[in-house]
């Protein structure tokens, strides 16, 4: 059985996604690929407290990567959650504490 922090691997803590954080109150999750909004609404609500109004989810596709002169691959693909919360004033993003 997965716990709410197995669903949420990391926060994603770009530029685009801090000011959207501020503006809009939207949140950027790593999430597990196997998991689905149902288990991401529970979790945020879980960890953070607050009320979900949606969720958008995107499988973010495997880029090249070259390792060294003639090896090369792919990154991994993962899964992104774009959550969008019922707040007026924007959650703190840097002082989750991860169990």
């Amino acid at each position: 059985m997965k716990t709410i922090y197995d669903i949420i691997k990391r926060p994603i803590i770009t530029e685009k996604a801090v000011k959207n954080n501020e503006k809009n109150g939207v949140l950027v999750f790593e999430v597990d690929m196997d998991a689905n909004k149902i288990e991401i609404r529970k979790a945020v609500e879980g960890i953070f407290g607050v009320k979900v109004k949606d969720i958008r989810t995107l499988v973010v596709k495997p880029k090249p990567k070259r390792f060294s002169f003639r090896s090369s691959g792919y990154k991994k693909a993962w899964k992104k959650a774009i959550v969008r919360i019922v707040s007026e004033k924007p959650v703190n993003i840097a002082d989750l504490e991860v169990k």
